[in-house]
């Protein structure tokens, strides 16, 4: 089966001022279904670049990009606009929730811009697996003020599945949370990507990296390294030790 991303030699270079900045330099990868990607990097390292490339949001300098067989570069706006809006989902470190709109009513926004047009019934459906399968079905009339960090967080992810992508781009989901609740996000991630979901994650921190497939590791707009993860967390697993250390500590106090 073919790669679902396919970047050919990206390099992507912004002309402010009088020294060009060289973000991403000759960058080759191949991302196939069912991936679970951890891009690192320290602070300039060109890894937000890589991902604003990846999700269509900025066009490569030179180099090539096909996203599930169709090559981004000869793309106008609408239609790149069209492209995000039916292969990719997003997820932000901010949850990006409209305050005064309901959990579902903010899963249904993507389909509003798409170019499949679905009744108010088929959205509604559609809105409500997707808080289903983040395990969130009981909250969806709820508006976010009524809703934790973690939650949100899981609306965010279910308004990205909306639309069934091909990938899901996660820019530092967990920056916002604390360990426990950063450890239950992973968890709603692990268990999209065991249902075959592509995904592509940011991220500065190492034990959250420790969860996904794979770590890509950029310095300087390079790849310095690309492995498989050695010993992977489950989040499963991590949050029955989380609550057996809670029990301990409650019965010492």
């Amino acid at each position: 089966m073919p790669p679902v991303v396919q970047l050919e030699d990206i390099h992507k270079i912004y002309d402010s001022g009088e020294v060009p900045v060289h973000a991403v330099r000759g960058v080759t990868l191949q991302l196939h279904r069912g991936e679970f990607m951890a891009v690192m990097g320290a602070s300039g390292s060109g890894k937000s670049t890589l991902m604003n490339t990846l999700g269509c949001l900025d066009r490569p300098t030179r180099g090539r990009y096909l996203l599930d067989g169709v090559d981004v570069s000869g793309l106008d706006r609408n239609e790149l606009a069209d492209l995000r809006n039916a292969k990719l989902g997003f997820v932000f470190q901010g949850f990006n929730l409209l305050a005064r709109t309901t959990a579902r009513e903010n899963v249904e926004l993507p389909m509003l811009y798409g170019q499949r047009r679905h009744s108010s019934s088929q959205m509604h459906e559609r809105a409500m697996r997707s808080l289903d399968i983040v395990g969130l079905s009981d909250r969806a009339d709820h508006f976010p003020s009524q809703l934790s960090g973690g939650q949100q967080q899981r609306v965010a992810i279910a308004r990205a599945l909306v639309n069934e992508p091909q990938v899901l781009l996660a820019d530092e989901p967990t920056g916002n949370l604390d360990s426990k609740t950063s450890v239950e996000v992973m968890g709603v991630f692990q268990k999209l990507n065991a249902q075959g979901i592509t995904i592509v994650m940011v991220t500065h921190e190492l034990d959250i990296a420790r969860y996904c497939r794979r770590n890509l590791i950029m310095r300087d707009g390079r790849v310095v390294s690309d492995i498989p993860v050695p010993d992977r967390l489950v989040a499963e697993v991590e949050m029955t030790r989380l609550r057996e250390a809670e029990s301990a500590a409650k019965l010492t106090d």
